[in-house]
């Protein structure tokens, strides 16, 4: 696991500014291996902190207790997920959903909202927020 302050304020407003800003986060990644991508942010969309998760060919790291731990630490007010399918296939799988599910009710428990999960898989992105699953 890897943790980032994000240095300068990175606006993470709108599907379009997540995908791309996580994008470049696995342009850094192995393609080869699963890899959870978390940014945490402020109520104005601000990037507060991003961490990295590292998983296997089959599935990625989804630590609950401690992306709940860092929105806490950092007070954020959303989450943002993504991560990635090296067979290239974006669709989310069960477990995708049933992880985001959990994720979304505890961090409302505590006041702070999934914004999205986005699933890359080659050239081509699912946003769980858009198909209706979050």
């Amino acid at each position: 696991m890897r943790h980032q302050r994000a240095e300068q304020p990175l606006r993470l407003a709108g599907p379009e500014a997540a995908r791309d800003f996580f994008a470049g986060c696995f342009a850094e990644s192995d393609p080869r291996r699963e890899t959870l991508w978390v940014a945490h942010i402020d109520l104005d969309s601000n990037c507060l902190h991003v961490s990295r998760h590292d998983g296997d060919a089959a599935e990625a790291q989804f630590p609950l207790r401690s992306i709940i731990l860092d929105a806490a630490l950092h007070d954020s007010a959303g989450i943002l997920l993504a991560h990635n399918h090296p067979s290239g296939d974006a669709s989310p799988s069960a477990s995708d959903c049933a992880a985001t599910r959990r994720l979304a009710c505890v961090s409302d428990a505590i006041g702070c909202h999934l914004v999205d999960h986005l699933v890359f898989g080659g050239a081509n992105v699912c946003s769980l927020r858009e198909l209706g699953l979050l």
